[in-house]
């Protein structure tokens, strides 16, 4: 038997590995496990929509990930004469001091797991591909899987075991849990393809009027390829050759000079819209698709299975390290409600596409997402803004004291705490560890809000303060007569005066 783990991962995809990202920043033992040979080649999941940009910048990769892609060219609708309008399907809007990242970026996933496996290299962990997971069971302290990997069938014992292995998670087939839904009638292909005879200025779309003809042909940044999606019939084969594929997009654009070169990479799928009805069982977990699948629409898939593992792996790790297992129960609470939301939202924007309106607002952003309702949220006084615990944590441009300037991402970013007190005495929180505090000031202090910025994003009246979780989400806001509320709140996540192992 292997050395006990804190945590086996299963499924090296986007969620495995922000996961494992995360349990690497905080020094926690595990192993991430895939039982595909090589990494997931294809486009699927190409959009990385502003939350998720947080994330990565929090991660150490946002740098990357914008050299990697870039941003989505504009939609070319043509016409049955050939002609052809261009529009904008994003609402662009502005990027704020709050707000700084304001567009979705393009970023096949192949790439962007390229580049998040590249960052788990340098925290010194690798996925192991060609790795199945066979089975498990799990006792009071731990679960027992066994792996079928290069060197033969093992047993590994772990702490905590996490699903992340998609759509048919074998994970959630054992546990038993229902994948309520349903199949929304519709099939479609996506392939990455080498063609010629089309510029890389435009994402192009065919008979955009009629559904069971449409197809969209989307230069993929970072690439030299062209995403091809299209629906297809209900039941039946589909070539996905280099020559069938040209055959479909001769019938589809009408055009003899576009050649399909090649094929990277292709996939016939059945749309569904399905969420599991539990993301947790005792030990094992459940985090990306194998929660929750949905229509592509509005490329919310792939950023909400990011945001999952970032919300697992901080809890994970709190528990591990000491903090009462009840943290646990956050995690369903808040993260089943905004997958529940998302399908719901790319099933109505797949009913819009339908109609041919492919347009897409703030409502894909996910920054207006949070935890409002959830048992982590707490505050204690009433204020006049719309800044609640539980929502995201809003950036900010601000000086130190010695006169550099910073951002109140800068302060957050890493695995611990932040506490801001505004215009208040540091001494009446004692230092702990995983936490870092601040006082904030229009004139003194360690931060100074000489752009009053954070005075307008939090609305902090002077001696109150706000906690900020790991994740980026506002975990408390209490006033100068509360503070001994956050002692408690300290006990319930685990973050205590000393914390030990």
């Amino acid at each position: 038997m292997a050395e006990k783990l804190d945590v086996l991962i299963c499924g090296a995809g986007a969620a495995g590995l922000t996961l494992a990202i995360e349990l690497a920043r905080r020094g926690i033992s595990f192993r991430l496990i895939e039982k595909l040979d090589v990494p997931f080649p294809g486009s699927r999941g190409k959009g990385i929509q502003p939350r998720t940009q947080e994330i990565f910048e929090d991660l150490g990769i946002i740098d990357r990930i914008f050299a990697t892609g870039g941003l989505y060219p504009a939609q070319r609708e043509y016409g049955v004469d050939g002609n052809y309008i261009e529009s904008d399907e994003l609402n662009h809007g502005a990027a704020t001091a709050a707000e700084p990242y304001h567009l979705p970026l393009m970023v096949p996933q192949f790439l962007t797991e390229g580049v998040m496996r590249e960052r788990l290299s340098e925290l010194g962990h690798t996925p192991e591909f060609a790795c199945e997971l066979l089975g498990f069971e799990q006792d009071e302290n731990g679960v027992t899987a066994r792996l079928n990997g290069p060197a033969g069938v093992e047993i590994q014992r772990a702490r905590y075991l996490v699903g992340a292995d998609g759509g048919r998670s074998f994970v959630r087939q054992t546990l038993g849990i229902d994948f309520a839904g349903k199949t929304l009638d519709m099939r479609a292909i996506v392939a990455d393809i080498d063609l010629a005879g089309l510029g890389r200025d435009a994402w192009h779309r065919y008979k955009g009027d009629s559904m069971g003809q449409q197809m969209y042909l989307c230069p993929l940044m970072g690439t030299e390829l062209f995403q091809l999606q299209a629906p297809v019939p209900l039941s039946g084969d589909v070539d996905l050759s280099a020559t069938g594929l040209a055959v479909m997009v001769a019938l589809r654009t009408g055009r003899s000079d576009i050649g399909v070169k090649s094929v990277s990479w292709a996939s016939v799928y059945s749309m569904n819209a399905r969420l599991a009805e539990r993301y947790r069982v005792g030990r094992v977990f459940l985090a990306g698709d194998a929660a929750h699948i949905h229509p592509p629409t509005g490329g919310q898939g792939l950023n909400t299975s990011i945001q999952d593992a970032y919300n697992l792996g901080w809890k994970l790790a709190a528990v591990i390290k000491g903090a009462p297992v009840s943290l646990f129960d956050s995690y369903e609470q808040e993260r089943r409600p905004i997958a529940a939301d998302m399908l719901g939202l790319s099933t109505r924007l797949l009913d819009a596409a339908k109609r041919g309106d492919t347009r897409r607002g703030r409502e894909v952003h996910q920054l207006d997402l949070g935890y409002a309702d959830g048992a982590l949220a707490l505050e204690t006084v009433v204020r006049q803004s719309s800044l609640r615990a539980g929502n995201r944590a809003p950036d900010a441009p601000l000086r130190g004291a010695a006169g550099q300037r910073l951002r109140l991402f800068d302060l957050f970013k890493g695995t611990h705490w932040t506490l801001l007190g505004y215009e208040t005495d540091r001494a009446t929180v004692p230092a702990r560890a995983g936490l870092h505090i601040h006082i904030v000031d229009r004139d003194s202090g360690d931060i100074i809000d000489d752009g009053g910025h954070v005075r307008d994003a939090y609305a902090l009246p002077p001696g109150h303060w706000v906690l900020v979780r790991p994740d980026g989400y506002v975990g408390a806001i209490v006033g100068a007569a509360d503070v001994t509320t956050l002692e408690h709140y300290f006990t319930k996540i685990g973050l205590n005066r000393h914390a030990d192992r």
